[in-house]
């Protein structure tokens, strides 16, 4: 039986950033969205790796995202 194309699909795992390896979402049959990660950890990363266009020129947003990288 030839393979399908969808297989090929399910077997490749994208790349992912070294400090999110393991990160995995799953939604359930209700609908509800299943991670591997604590929302707290995901938000900490995303607050890091992340900047927000909106709130850059903000002065408050700057020291505060100087003083979580030096923690």
């Amino acid at each position: 039986m030839p393979k399908n194309k969808d297989d090929n699909k399910k077997q490749k795992k994208p790349s992912v950033n070294p400090k999110l390896e393991g990160f995995d979402v799953k939604i359930d049959s209700f609908g509800e969205i299943q991670t591997s990660f604590d929302i707290d950890r995901i938000n900490q990363f995303l607050n890091k790796e992340v900047e927000d266009k909106k709130l850059k020129d903000r002065e408050d947003i700057k020291d505060l995202k100087k003083r979580d990288e030096e923690e």
